[in-house]
Protein backbone atom coordinates (compact mmCIF):
# COMPACT_ATOMS: atom_id res chain seq x y z
CA UNK A 1 0.00 0.00 0.00
CA UNK A 2 1.19 3.84 -1.04
CA UNK A 3 1.01 5.01 2.77
CA UNK A 4 2.69 8.12 2.74
CA UNK A 5 3.43 10.21 -0.21
CA UNK A 6 5.65 13.42 -0.28
CA UNK A 7 6.61 16.05 -3.17
CA UNK A 8 5.43 19.39 -4.36
CA UNK A 9 2.38 20.68 -5.43
CA UNK A 10 1.19 20.93 -8.85
CA UNK A 11 -1.70 21.83 -8.88
CA UNK A 12 -4.18 22.16 -5.84
CA UNK A 13 -8.26 21.99 -6.40
CA UNK A 14 -11.56 21.81 -3.78
CA UNK A 15 -11.29 18.06 -3.24
CA UNK A 16 -8.53 16.92 -4.54
CA UNK A 17 -4.12 17.78 -5.31
CA UNK A 18 -1.49 16.84 -7.69
CA UNK A 19 1.61 15.95 -5.81
CA UNK A 20 4.90 15.49 -8.23
CA UNK A 21 7.02 12.67 -6.76
CA UNK A 22 10.38 12.86 -8.74
CA UNK A 23 8.83 13.36 -12.03
CA UNK A 24 5.37 11.58 -11.56
CA UNK A 25 2.75 12.82 -10.82
CA UNK A 26 -0.54 11.56 -8.14
CA UNK A 27 -4.00 12.81 -7.90
CA UNK A 28 -4.84 12.54 -4.42
CA UNK A 29 -8.31 13.31 -2.84
CA UNK A 30 -8.65 15.20 0.15
CA UNK A 31 -11.44 17.04 2.60
CA UNK A 32 -11.89 20.58 1.78
CA UNK A 33 -10.37 21.11 5.23
CA UNK A 34 -7.28 19.35 4.29
CA UNK A 35 -7.26 20.97 0.84
CA UNK A 36 -7.50 24.42 2.39
CA UNK A 37 -4.76 23.70 4.49
CA UNK A 38 -2.33 23.01 1.69
CA UNK A 39 0.29 25.46 0.69
CA UNK A 40 0.08 26.62 -2.61
CA UNK A 41 1.90 24.71 -5.92
CA UNK A 42 5.16 25.49 -5.94
CA UNK A 43 6.13 24.12 -2.02
CA UNK A 44 6.45 21.01 -0.71
CA UNK A 45 4.16 19.17 1.14
CA UNK A 46 3.23 15.46 3.10
CA UNK A 47 -0.16 13.53 3.10
CA UNK A 48 -0.78 10.12 4.82
CA UNK A 49 -2.41 7.88 2.23
CA UNK A 50 -5.33 5.60 1.67
CA UNK A 51 -5.33 3.64 -1.29
CA UNK A 52 -8.85 2.33 -2.89
CA UNK A 53 -8.56 -0.87 -5.34
CA UNK A 54 -11.05 -1.22 -7.27
CA UNK A 55 -11.45 -3.63 -10.44
CA UNK A 56 -11.36 -0.30 -12.84
CA UNK A 57 -10.14 2.19 -10.36
CA UNK A 58 -7.30 3.10 -8.09
CA UNK A 59 -7.49 6.22 -5.74
CA UNK A 60 -5.45 7.89 -3.38
CA UNK A 61 -6.56 9.41 -0.07
CA UNK A 62 -4.93 11.70 1.67
CA UNK A 63 -4.49 12.81 5.53
CA UNK A 64 -2.60 15.36 7.14
CA UNK A 65 -2.42 12.97 10.27
CA UNK A 66 -2.25 9.28 10.68
CA UNK A 67 -4.94 9.93 13.55
CA UNK A 68 -7.54 11.07 10.38
CA UNK A 69 -6.46 8.58 8.07
CA UNK A 70 -7.60 5.46 11.10
CA UNK A 71 -10.89 7.77 11.48
CA UNK A 72 -11.09 7.73 7.64
CA UNK A 73 -10.62 3.39 7.87
CA UNK A 74 -13.05 2.97 10.83
CA UNK A 75 -15.64 5.41 8.96
CA UNK A 76 -15.56 3.22 5.66
CA UNK A 77 -16.17 0.16 7.84
CA UNK A 78 -19.63 1.24 7.99
CA UNK A 79 -22.07 0.16 5.65
CA UNK A 80 -23.08 2.96 3.64
CA UNK A 81 -19.93 4.83 4.19
CA UNK A 82 -17.56 5.32 0.97
CA UNK A 83 -14.17 7.23 1.14
CA UNK A 84 -16.13 10.32 -0.15
CA UNK A 85 -18.59 10.17 2.61
CA UNK A 86 -16.36 10.04 5.00
CA UNK A 87 -14.18 12.34 3.59
CA UNK A 88 -16.69 14.97 4.05
CA UNK A 89 -17.48 13.82 7.40
CA UNK A 90 -14.03 14.11 8.34
CA UNK A 91 -13.47 17.96 6.51
CA UNK A 92 -16.91 18.91 8.77
CA UNK A 93 -15.53 17.90 12.21
CA UNK A 94 -12.53 16.74 12.20
CA UNK A 95 -11.13 13.94 13.90
CA UNK A 96 -11.46 15.65 17.43
CA UNK A 97 -14.95 16.62 16.42
CA UNK A 98 -15.75 13.52 15.06
CA UNK A 99 -14.74 11.68 18.16
CA UNK A 100 -16.27 13.75 20.73
CA UNK A 101 -19.87 13.16 18.61
CA UNK A 102 -19.24 9.58 18.95
CA UNK A 103 -18.61 9.41 22.54
CA UNK A 104 -21.32 11.92 23.04
CA UNK A 105 -23.46 9.61 20.71
CA UNK A 106 -24.40 12.70 19.37
CA UNK A 107 -25.77 11.67 15.76
CA UNK A 108 -26.89 14.95 14.87
CA UNK A 109 -23.41 16.75 14.36
CA UNK A 110 -22.74 13.90 12.28
CA UNK A 111 -25.27 14.41 10.11
CA UNK A 112 -24.38 18.05 9.17
CA UNK A 113 -21.48 16.31 6.76
CA UNK A 114 -22.79 16.52 3.17
CA UNK A 115 -24.32 13.15 2.05
CA UNK A 116 -24.83 11.93 5.64
CA UNK A 117 -28.68 11.04 6.70
CA UNK A 118 -30.07 10.95 9.68
CA UNK A 119 -29.84 6.61 9.35
CA UNK A 120 -27.14 6.69 8.32
CA UNK A 121 -25.49 9.30 11.01
CA UNK A 122 -27.02 6.69 13.78
CA UNK A 123 -25.28 4.02 12.30
CA UNK A 124 -21.94 5.54 12.30
CA UNK A 125 -22.13 6.25 16.06
CA UNK A 126 -23.90 3.33 17.04
CA UNK A 127 -20.99 1.28 15.13
CA UNK A 128 -18.49 3.11 16.55
CA UNK A 129 -19.13 4.23 20.20
CA UNK A 130 -16.84 1.43 20.73
CA UNK A 131 -14.29 1.70 18.76
CA UNK A 132 -13.81 5.84 19.68
CA UNK A 133 -12.12 4.90 22.85
CA UNK A 134 -9.07 3.03 21.63
CA UNK A 135 -8.64 5.79 18.51
CA UNK A 136 -8.93 8.67 21.59
CA UNK A 137 -6.92 7.12 23.61
CA UNK A 138 -4.14 6.81 21.13
CA UNK A 139 -4.55 10.13 19.98
CA UNK A 140 -1.76 12.29 20.65
CA UNK A 141 0.61 9.93 19.21
CA UNK A 142 -1.11 9.69 15.89
CA UNK A 143 -1.68 13.92 15.14
CA UNK A 144 2.05 14.09 14.20
CA UNK A 145 1.74 15.81 10.59
CA UNK A 146 3.60 14.45 7.48
CA UNK A 147 5.84 16.61 6.27
CA UNK A 148 8.90 16.81 3.83
CA UNK A 149 9.61 16.35 0.23
CA UNK A 150 10.84 12.75 -1.23
CA UNK A 151 9.40 9.15 -2.36
CA UNK A 152 6.08 7.62 -1.58
CA UNK A 153 6.34 5.68 1.63
CA UNK A 154 5.14 2.02 1.47
CA UNK A 155 3.49 0.70 4.89
CA UNK A 156 1.34 -1.67 5.91
CA UNK A 157 -2.75 -1.66 6.80
CA UNK A 158 -1.26 -0.97 10.53
CA UNK A 159 -0.41 2.18 11.97
CA UNK A 160 2.88 3.39 11.70
CA UNK A 161 4.87 5.44 13.36
CA UNK A 162 4.52 9.38 13.72
CA UNK A 163 6.77 10.80 11.09
CA UNK A 164 9.55 13.31 13.43
CA UNK A 165 7.35 16.65 13.95
CA UNK A 166 8.67 19.88 12.36
CA UNK A 167 11.56 21.25 14.96
CA UNK A 168 10.14 24.79 13.30
CA UNK A 169 8.28 27.07 16.35
CA UNK A 170 11.16 25.42 18.78
CA UNK A 171 9.19 22.18 18.99
CA UNK A 172 5.31 23.94 19.35
CA UNK A 173 2.69 21.54 18.88
CA UNK A 174 -0.35 22.14 16.85
CA UNK A 175 -3.52 22.85 18.69
CA UNK A 176 -4.76 19.61 17.61
CA UNK A 177 -2.20 17.72 18.64
CA UNK A 178 -1.99 19.00 22.55
CA UNK A 179 -5.75 18.55 22.49
CA UNK A 180 -5.81 14.83 21.51
CA UNK A 181 -2.71 14.73 23.73
CA UNK A 182 -4.59 15.66 26.81
CA UNK A 183 -7.96 13.71 25.90
CA UNK A 184 -5.77 10.21 25.58
CA UNK A 185 -4.09 10.92 28.71
CA UNK A 186 -7.31 11.83 30.91
CA UNK A 187 -9.01 8.46 29.05
CA UNK A 188 -5.34 6.85 30.08
CA UNK A 189 -6.27 7.94 34.29
CA UNK A 190 -9.56 7.53 34.34
CA UNK A 191 -8.72 3.41 32.82
CA UNK A 192 -6.56 2.91 35.63
CA UNK A 193 -9.21 4.02 38.39
CA UNK A 194 -11.20 1.51 36.78
CA UNK A 195 -13.78 3.23 34.60
CA UNK A 196 -15.29 1.61 31.79
CA UNK A 197 -13.98 2.53 28.29
CA UNK A 198 -16.78 4.09 27.14
CA UNK A 199 -18.30 5.45 29.91
CA UNK A 200 -14.56 7.34 30.27
CA UNK A 201 -14.57 8.52 26.98
CA UNK A 202 -18.43 9.82 27.24
CA UNK A 203 -17.15 11.86 30.35
CA UNK A 204 -13.94 13.04 28.60
CA UNK A 205 -15.70 14.13 25.57
CA UNK A 206 -18.06 16.02 27.57
CA UNK A 207 -15.12 18.00 29.30
CA UNK A 208 -13.48 18.72 26.41
CA UNK A 209 -16.59 20.13 25.17
CA UNK A 210 -17.01 22.66 27.90
CA UNK A 211 -13.37 23.43 28.00
CA UNK A 212 -11.36 22.63 24.58
CA UNK A 213 -8.69 24.39 25.86
CA UNK A 214 -8.25 21.92 29.31
CA UNK A 215 -5.11 21.00 30.37
CA UNK A 216 -4.88 17.06 31.43
CA UNK A 217 -5.03 17.32 35.02
CA UNK A 218 -8.04 19.85 34.40
CA UNK A 219 -9.80 17.36 32.32
CA UNK A 220 -9.20 14.75 34.46
CA UNK A 221 -10.85 16.54 37.49
CA UNK A 222 -13.94 17.22 35.16
CA UNK A 223 -14.41 14.45 33.56
CA UNK A 224 -14.32 12.50 37.42
CA UNK A 225 -16.88 15.18 38.69
CA UNK A 226 -18.98 13.95 35.51
CA UNK A 227 -18.87 10.20 36.34
CA UNK A 228 -19.40 10.64 40.01
CA UNK A 229 -22.83 9.28 41.45
CA UNK A 230 -25.86 11.50 40.99
CA UNK A 231 -27.40 12.92 44.06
Amino acid sequence: MIGRIAGVILHRARDHVLIDVRGVGYIVHVSERTAAALPPAGQATALYTDLLVREDLLQLFGFPTMLEKEWHRLLTGVQGVGAKVSLAILGTLGPEGLARAIALGDWSTVRKAQGVGPKLAQRVVLELKDKAPAIMAIGGDLTVEAEGAGVPAIEADTPAAPAPASMAGAGARPRAAVTAQAAAEALSALSNLGYGASEAAMAVAQAQTEEPEATTTALIRASLKKLAPKG
